[in-house]
């Protein structure tokens, strides 16, 4: 083992419920309460736009059209007449990323044991400034975003360019991630050792696949050959 590439989303990182951080946003910026019924469903509505356009934030300024973008997903369900920037700032401070408690634990046992750690994630340019954010940077080695690189989980490229990143070959790396289509049958396909952790609880996983609830049952997992 050489390497660990790792999921950023539901594996890493995960945010802070948003509706009720973007009721109390809107009500501070435009003095309106929506409700909680319609700020749960205008978050609905943004997370499923940006779900199916996330490969378009390539780089910064297509990023901030695609905030843009989201923001306006959520106005029918508000039903605000409001100014689309004001729509959109208020969704960005609505939107708090965490890595979870066992991340950066995990992370430094894996470094301490030899192994490179770099995170491959469907996700737009911002995934390293969200690594950041999350103190989370200097514990990897590499990252790639699906969006600038141009392929998305389950494709194998984005894997191999993870493997690249590493410098390790499919065989001498696991990859950990939460989804069983774009993290296990992706690595499968690459070549690469899958891990399912499923934080919810128990998950069923193809044979052979390790779940795990926690990122702390992955160094001893890994030491194993």
């Amino acid at each position: 083992m050489r390497a660990v590439l790792l999921d950023a989303m539901g594996t890493l990182v995960t945010f802070r419920s948003p509706a009720p951080l973007l009721r109390e946003q809107l009500r501070g910026r435009l003095g309106v309460d929506v409700g909680e019924a319609a700020a749960r469903e205008a978050i609905r509505a943004e997370v499923a736009y940006y779900r199916a356009h996330l490969h378009e934030g390539v780089d910064a300024p297509a990023l901030a059209a695609l905030r843009r973008r989201c923001a306006e997903a959520m106005r029918p369900a508000l039903g605000l007449d409001a100014d689309g920037a004001v729509l959109t700032d208020a969704l960005l401070a609505a939107l708090r990323f965490e890595a979870y408690p066992d991340v950066a634990p995990a992370l430094r046992a894996l470094r301490a044991a030899g192994l490179r750690l770099v995170v491959v994630s469907n996700w737009d340019v911002s995934l390293h400034e969200r690594l950041a954010e999350t103190g989370l940077a200097e514990l990897v080695d590499g990252a790639v975003a699906s969006a600038p690189f141009g392929a998305a989980k389950p494709d194998p490229a984005i894997f191999l360019r993870g493997l690249e990143l590493a410098g390790a070959a499919p065989v001498e790396a696991w990859h950990v991630g939460d989804q069983l289509g774009a993290d296990v049958e992706g690595a499968l396909g690459a070549g690469i050792r899958p891990v399912l952790i499923s934080r919810p609880g128990p998950a069923e996983a193809p044979p052979g696949v390790p779940v795990i609830a926690s990122l702390a049952e992955l160094p001893p997992l890994a030491a194993y050959p």
